[in-house]
């Protein structure tokens, strides 16, 4: 295992503007209950650094951490239903407006779920990362609930949704740490512009 991200929480921000400066960012986006949480709780090697929630859409603003290099950011997941669609199109504008305002952003991690393959809300983040420039890679979480068995076409399948090589996908498994020191080594890599 390669050595954990020594991330440290800094603030929660309701906007981009409230964000300080940084040398590097790079930005975690998913669907609610994609797993943000726990992954980035994984880089880290912690339990506790990032709250996980049984219940979908707790994170409502933009959580800052910060690392050797830079900081990363965790923004609302998307598509949660429990909410007003009011409350829905004000957490879309602040995760858009944060990623193509923000200067220091270096790359977007993108989760798409392994075990259920990208879903149409995934397929129009990616739509919208492509038309607005903004640098991206696909993480595909979950990879312990994807039986061996169908793990090689559902590699294929995924990247093949998400219109990228197969070599271009993370998988990871927060669980049982799988592609954890990938992950950390494209992240260290990118905040210190190696």
């Amino acid at each position: 295992m390669n050595t954990p991200l020594p991330l440290r929480f800094v603030m929660s921000a309701p906007g981009v503007a409230e964000l300080p400066a940084s040398p590097a960012e790079i930005a975690v986006v998913g669907r609610s209950n994609v797993g943000k949480s726990s992954l980035l709780n994984a880089l880290a090697h912690r339990k506790d650094l990032a709250k996980v929630s049984g219940k979908p859409g707790k994170t409502r603003l933009l959580n800052l951490f910060e690392t050797d290099g830079g900081t990363i950011v965790d923004l609302p997941g998307y598509g949660y239903a429990k909410v007003s669609a009011t409350e829905r199109t004000a957490w879309q504008r602040r995760m858009q407006r944060y990623l193509v305002e923000r200067e220091p952003l270096a790359l977007t991690l993108l989760l798409v779920d392994g075990e259920v393959g990208p879903t149409g809300l995934d397929k129009e983040m990616l739509a919208w990362l492509r038309a607005n420039e903004v640098a991206f890679r696909i993480v595909a979480t979950k990879h312990d609930k994807v039986r061996s068995s169908k793990r090689e076409r559902r590699r294929r399948d995924l990247a093949s949704g998400c219109e990228v090589a197969p070599a271009e996908v993370v998988w990871v498994s927060a669980e049982k740490g799988v592609g954890i020191d990938r992950l950390r080594t494209l992240v260290r890599d990118t905040l210190t512009g190696r």
